[in-house]
């Protein structure tokens, strides 16, 4: 039986549970497909998630749903999207392969030599370094300013998810471009 009351996926690897993915039903319209697709992913000591996910021909992936036993933290939520990112894309492009559409996200159409990993994890081009951490640091103070979620808004800026990003805004606070986070006594 099961103690823990999250699931806890930070701590397990991706290869010690069964993951399976299946179609559950798709969309064809405006030139685009939709698909949605069932994931399970089971351990041996019992613990397990069931979902609902997304994926559109330009390799986007949604998560509609998520069932798991036990809870999952919001930080299993991020790792869980690593697990099963490819997984789902992999099975999505089987799919269009099977049905004669083309294998190739049509993400960037001007871009024919960009492999298809690429187009998947296109990110906005944001630059490294000193003038980097100053975009990101302008950016969070308008988010601040504007009352919305500094972090968020750096996560779409640069692309690059939660955990990412938190660790580029520590290093414009290092760099004395943000306030510190904590008062110093």
């Amino acid at each position: 039986m099961l103690e823990a009351s999250f699931l806890d996926l930070s701590e397990r690897n991706a290869e010690d549970g069964a993951l399976s993915v299946w179609p559950a039903w798709e969309v064809r319209g405006h030139g685009g497909t939709l698909s949605w697709l069932y994931v399970r992913l089971d351990f041996p000591d019992g613990a397990g998630v069931d979902a609902l996910a997304v994926v559109s021909d330009g390799g986007s992936v949604c998560v509609e749903e998520i069932r798991a036993h036990p809870a999952l933290s919001l930080d299993d939520l991020a790792v869980l999207a690593d697990w099963i990112e490819e997984p789902l894309l992999e099975a999505f492009w089987a799919g269009e392969r099977a049905a004669g559409r083309s294998p190739i996200p049509v993400a960037h159409p001007d871009d024919p030599g960009v492999s298809r990993a690429a187009r998947r994890r296109a990110r906005p081009a944001w630059p490294r370094g000193a003038e980097g951490r100053l975009l990101l640091a302008r950016e969070y103070r308008a988010a601040q300013e504007a009352g919305a979620d500094p972090v968020l808004a750096v996560m779409r800026a640069t692309g690059h998810g939660r955990r990412r990003s938190l660790g580029l805004i520590a290093r414009a606070r290092d760099a004395g471009l943000l306030t510190p986070r904590h008062a110093r006594r």
